[in-house]
């Protein structure tokens, strides 16, 4: 992994709201909420909306996260 992926990793981490745009079935599809977990094992990003509902995504689904 390089350097500069590794720090955006790393800033996932931090427990903040976020937009992901990301790949699901072949739609692209967003969503917002607060990032609860970072599972590199699974390769998972978790995150919780505003009704506290826990939504996980692949991290090799993601386009963009803002």
């Amino acid at each position: 992994m390089k350097g500069d992926e590794l720090m955006i990793l790393k800033a996932l981490k931090k427990n903040k709201h976020v937009t992901v745009n990301y790949y699901e079935n072949g739609l692209l599809q967003t969503f917002k909420g607060k990032i609860q977990n970072l599972n590199l094992t699974d390769q998972t990003l978790s995150l919780r909306d505003e009704k506290q509902n826990i939504f996980s995504i692949r991290l090799s689904g993601i386009k963009e996260i803002y």
